[in-house]
């Protein structure tokens, strides 16, 4: 496992690494209060290898992601680690063919990255056990509740030993995933990162108020300021759908990422963006949420997030290695309470601006 973290260049363990590996290696279960960046994978990942028997080709450590990307991301570096310690590690996403994990599943692999709606159709096609797990993994459970997950991730546990070791990371612990944690862990062990309270230096940040109606008007007017690399982040899928049909109305670049595109166009619309094809990349949260997205010269928040966490996350997207980037925000005629709650954590750096549409 040393080797291992050498080759991938780790000298440091993040704060939530420092903090989790130890006691997950000890056998705490253990609840991580933590943001996305901070370094989760490493620090259930190991101790995740280091549960398994490499000669028992049972699934011995099951890690639920909320999204099919962060399945993926997630299953690259358990997959590298696992093949350090002489395992066998897939991935089980919706958006493949099933084909294809029947013939990876009969390899027996000991470790299993999934969203939660395909490892519940494998155990009830009886192509997947748990019956041999030693630990659980929940990776950003808040956001599997969001989207939904919360029937299949008491169930998919249910499945498992009494006697497993459980992990659970989450930016927040709402009163459903505290009923989850009282339920099926063991006298877990609570680990909390302070999320980032500032922004990155460089980011030209400012917001518009501008009345739902409007918010598509309000983004051709700022198009010419928009040049290069742009991501926007709206909260719903169908108004994903309506702004990416505007902008290519008027000859721009646009596509989408969201929950109910199939995974061969999210990762060509993904490649696209990467290789500077499209300028516009038009996403909800939780499809980008984990995502390896580059850098971007505008960060576009059409819909307020939902936290001032995930302003902060959203925003820090641009910015990136002291380069300058803009972050503009839309605050809606119900966002005010919102928008102050941002400020409260941003600050200054937050200023207002003035829209022409709105021009006397």
């Amino acid at each position: 496992m040393l080797s291992a973290l050498t080759a991938l260049k780790f000298s440091e363990p993040t704060p939530i690494q420092a903090q989790s590996i130890p006691l997950l290696l000890d056998g705490h279960d253990v609840v991580g209060q933590a943001q996305t960046g901070t370094g989760k994978t490493v620090a259930f990942g190991l101790p995740a290898v280091q549960a398994c028997d490499p000669d028992l080709g049972e699934c011995q450590a099951i890690i639920l992601t909320p999204t099919r990307e962060l399945a993926q991301q997630v299953g690259s570096v358990l997959d590298f680690f696992a093949r350090a310690g002489g395992l066998e590690a897939t991935v089980l996403m919706g958006g493949r063919r099933l084909s294809d994990d029947f013939a990876n599943l009969e390899r027996r692999p000991q470790i299993v990255v999934g969203t939660p709606g395909r490892v519940i159709d494998h155990l009830e096609r009886r192509t997947l056990r748990l019956n041999r797990v030693r630990m659980a993994v929940l990776d950003e459970a808040d956001r599997m509740l969001d989207i939904g997950f919360y029937p299949d991730m008491r169930r998919i546990l249910r499945r498992c030993p009494d006697d497993r070791q459980t992990a659970l990371f989450s930016a927040t612990v709402p009163t459903p995933i505290k009923s989850l944690i009282h339920q099926f862990m063991h006298e877990p062990e609570h680990i909390h990162i302070a999320p980032e309270v500032a922004t990155a230096e460089g980011i030209n940040q400012r917001y518009y108020e501008v009345a739902d109606r409007d918010k598509v008007r309000a983004v051709e007017e700022l198009l010419p300021e928009l040049s290069g690399r742009t991501l926007v982040f709206c909260n719903m899928k169908v108004t994903v759908d309506r702004l990416v049909k505007r902008l290519r109305d008027r000859g721009i670049d646009a596509d989408a990422i969201h929950g109910d595109r199939d995974q061969r166009k999210r990762d060509r619309v993904m490649g696209q963006f990467r290789a500077g094809e499209l300028q516009f990349l038009v996403a909800t949260d939780v499809a980008a949420r984990g995502l390896d997205i580059p850098d971007v010269q505008h960060v576009v928040n059409f819909d307020l997030p939902h936290t001032p966490e995930d302003y902060v996350h959203r925003v820090g997207r641009t910015g990136r290695a002291g380069a300058e980037g803009s972050a503009i925000s839309f605050v809606g005629e119900w966002d005010f309470d919102q928008l102050e709650k941002i400020l409260k954590l941003v600050g200054d750096e937050l200023q207002r601006g003035e829209l022409g549409l709105y021009g006397n």
